[in-house]
């Protein structure tokens, strides 16, 4: 089916009225009535679940925690709104599915909005716009983002009650295309156009992301060793004992990176390995025997086998385990490369190496659902803060769904089904001498989980207040 260009939805005449002359709008008539819409129901707000987010936010402290290491130039007695109100605002809007800075211009005056940011929904004065957004984007420098990124691990540590047993740094990158003549933007001839590679670490197990770094290009070896023994100094320093797996495709399998983690304690790697005609030959035997299996069984047959291998760039041999799978699409032949002796090689594989699919999911949620390729800035440290913004908003609804949602049937759902179906409620705004009020729809369908999050989320609230007194 072909995409109808723009022009097949212009109107004569409509399109350029102004919005008060084209309203109101007609329906078909109901029972003989006619049906009219219009833009004059007051204020009202399309985002009424996003107060789930609030109280989160302000039990971790994360959008203050972010916004307390970034440098304010502005001159302070012509200043509305402090960094932490700019950044919260833009961190709500990407939650909430508004991903472009534009959006900033009339969602300033919308009520939901204006409340959790601690604004007055009617009388209170209105939040960012556009150009106000722009400005704070464009005006952080790499020191400050560096800063940013150790904000986001430390996070990622005081999520934990106490120190796990286990983590598993998940790192992968994936495709940005560049919106025109972009810093440092890079022809990929993977990917067939020019675009960045983001680089997403997750932790493997829970699912939790722990830093997002845009880049032009995959890292070298030295320059993931780079990021890898700064992650780990910072885990280390409050989890000494932890036990910690790096694992990753084969972009990650480097002389470097696997050295240095050889020489660690406690702290492994498995990591996809890229094959070549001596893994080839390494795994001939194993590929005959699954062929001869399926000869003369017919169905699909899947053969794991260990070896010890050394490529020409490594210092030692290591472990290698190949899978062959043989089945009416021919054969199939992978290869992972680890340090982890014990192992059997058939669990290796499926049950450690390819649980790493689950990022894929994750990433599926950051960059599709929140729009977290929207790096459209010229600037490449502010397509970095985007970014950045981008994983706050990610951080904020997972923490909804882990924390507030847990045991209910949410607590699997993905991001995108958390916007649709619980942030985006209409809801009624007013604001009384002594009150404020938000009406949500009587025939919500998602009443019941609402009604016993936010009765969670005031207990959770009194009790932090508690403590605190």
């Amino acid at each position: 089916m072909n995409a109808s260009g723009p022009k097949a939805y212009t109107i004569q005449g409509v399109d350029s009225m102004p919005a008060d002359i084209a309203s109101p709008l007609h329906l078909a008539p109901v029972e003989d009535k006619a049906t009219l819409v219009d833009f004059e129901g007051g204020r009202l707000s399309s985002d009424g679940g996003l107060v789930l987010l609030n109280d989160p936010d302000d039990q971790l402290g994360f959008t203050r925690d972010l916004a307390a290491v970034l440098r304010d130039p502005r001159d302070p007695r012509r200043v509305d709104l402090t960094l932490h109100d700019l950044l919260k605002q833009r961190v709500l809007h990407i939650a909430a599915g508004y991903e472009d800075a534009n959006d900033a211009n009339t969602l300033r005056h919308d009520p939901i909005f204006k409340v959790l940011l601690g604004r007055l929904p009617e009388s209170g004065p209105p939040l960012a716009s556009q150009p106000t957004i722009s400005r704070f984007e464009n005006r952080v420098s790499r020191t400050e983002l560096s800063r940013l990124a150790r904000v986001f691990v430390e996070q990622f540590i005081a999520s934990y009650d106490r120190p796990p047993k286990l983590i598993v740094l998940d790192f992968d990158d994936t495709e940005d295309p560049a919106h025109g003549e972009q810093e440092h933007i890079r022809y990929d001839g993977y990917y067939g156009g020019y675009c960045f590679l983001p680089l997403h670490v997750y932790e493997g197990l829970s699912g939790r992301l722990i830093t997002t770094i845009f880049k032009a290009k995959r890292f070298s070896g030295a320059q993931m060793l780079s990021v890898l023994k700064r992650l780990v100094k910072h885990l280390r320093h409050a989890w000494p004992e932890t036990l910690i797996v790096l694992r990753g495709d084969s972009h990650f399998a480097s002389p470097e990176v696997m050295q240095w983690i050889e020489a660690q304690a406690n702290l492994h790697y498995v990591t996809g390995l890229t094959s070549n005609g001596v893994l080839q030959k390494l795994a001939h035997e194993v590929v005959e025997q699954a062929k001869r299996a399926y000869g003369r069984d017919g169905g699909k047959v899947t053969r794991f086998h260990s070896t010890r291998y050394q490529a020409g760039t490594w210092t030692r041999s290591r472990r290698v385990v190949i899978k062959v799978e043989v089945s009416e699409q021919g054969v199939n032949t992978r290869f992972v490369v680890t340090d982890l002796d014990q192992a059997r090689a058939k669990v290796l594989y499926r049950q450690i190496y390819c649980a790493r699919g689950q990022m894929e999911n994750e990433i599926k949620d950051h960059k599709r659902y929140l729009k977290s390729d929207r790096t459209s800035c010229h600037r490449f440290e502010a397509n970095q803060f985007r970014l950045f913004l981008h994983s706050a908003a990610s951080v904020l609804l997972d923490t909804l769904r882990r924390e507030v949602l847990q045991g209910t049937s949410w607590a699997r759902a993905t991001l995108e089904t958390i916007q649709l179906r619980l942030l985006k409620l209409g809801a009624r705004v007013q604001e009384f001498t002594d009150r404020i009020k938000i009406s949500l729809p009587s025939s919500c369908p998602v009443a019941p989980v609402l009604r016993h999050s936010l009765i969670l989320l005031a207990c959770l609230r009194s009790t932090s207040q508690a403590l605190r007194a």
